[in-house]
């Protein structure tokens, strides 16, 4: 995987970002989701890579990222803390601004980045996510069902860790079954690099740590309340539902007017496959960047 990708560990501020670089062209941030690691992005990286240069990190908390101490409460893990890693793993590589694409935890961040950092970013690409105040805002008996994982991990520490911890492969395999929808998708390679990751306690801690900071991501939410990213933005997501009703808007949100209410160049549509867009979907998910990112750069 990411063969002619340069593999580096960089120094932020607050953590030790792993990532993989390479390709030419425009630089473009690719961030992974919950429960997975940059390993997501193998299928299209490459492909992305012969027009931009891509830069594949794993959050803070995920992969072979560091996992800073949580005695400092809910910032060390909350999407600013996150998206300023981000920012400075970028600035240690010359990028001052660059394309921002994210899938669920990703995407989570890269909002917060928009949002933080906006000189930075120049496009931002949403896959599968509703932004956080919208659906807890908004939440139901069906969102709710769906986000089981959300309401486990915001437990009060160490029952989340431990009870995950106990089962950590029969979790991570729920995971990956119960959210998507092409058999296959996943291949033997990558799912031995999420397990690897997965199975690690400080993982598991980390990972509940970025889960519970929501409490502070919404009150940062609701300071930028009303105000609209001002980059052009793309929020592409999954249209099989089957195995996961009430993901993301529940019984009555729009993916389209939810980004809408929060940026002012908003465009998008649905695509057939789950929750894993990068594996479950590569060839599509290539077009429509290829097709937005030459359209707004």
């Amino acid at each position: 995987m990411f063969d002619g990708f340069v593999k580096t560990q960089i120094e932020t501020s607050g953590a030790t970002i792993n990532l993989v670089h390479g390709g030419r062209g425009e630089p473009l941030l690719l961030l992974h989701g919950y429960p997975q690691t940059h390993v997501m992005w193998h299928k299209v990286a490459p492909r992305l890579a012969e027009r931009f240069t891509v830069v594949a990190p794993d959050l803070r908390g995920y992969g072979d990222s560091g996992k800073p101490p949580s005695d400092g409460g809910l910032s060390v893990y909350c999407k600013r803390a996150s998206a300023l890693d981000q920012v400075e793993a970028m600035e240690a590589l010359g990028w001052d601004s660059y394309h921002v694409a994210g899938h669920d935890r990703g995407a989570r961040v890269g909002h917060r980045m928009a949002l933080d950092h906006p000189e930075r970013v120049r496009s931002f690409t949403s896959l599968d996510v509703a932004p956080s105040q919208a659906a807890f805002e908004n939440m139901d008996a069906s969102l709710s069902f769906a986000w089981f994982h959300w309401h486990l991990m915001r437990q009060p520490a160490p029952l989340p860790e431990t009870m995950i911890g106990n089962s950590a492969k029969a979790y991570l395999d729920f995971l990956l079954e119960r959210w998507s929808a092409t058999d296959g998708a996943i291949t033997d390679e990558a799912y031995a690099e999420y397990l690897r990751c997965f199975s690690d306690p400080e993982t598991i801690r980390a990972t509940c740590m970025d889960y519970r900071s929501i409490e502070l991501d919404l009150q940062h939410d609701e300071v930028d309340r009303g105000r609209k990213l001002a980059c052009p933005t793309l929020a592409l997501w999954a249209g099989n539902m089957a195995k996961r009703r009430g993901w993301q808007t529940g019984g009555s949100l729009d993916m389209l007017d939810v980004w809408r209410e929060r940026a002012n160049d908003v465009r998008g549509r649905t695509i057939d496959c789950g929750h894993f867009i990068p594996e479950e979907a590569p060839d599509e998910l290539v077009e429509e960047l290829f097709a937005f990112l030459a359209d707004v750069s």
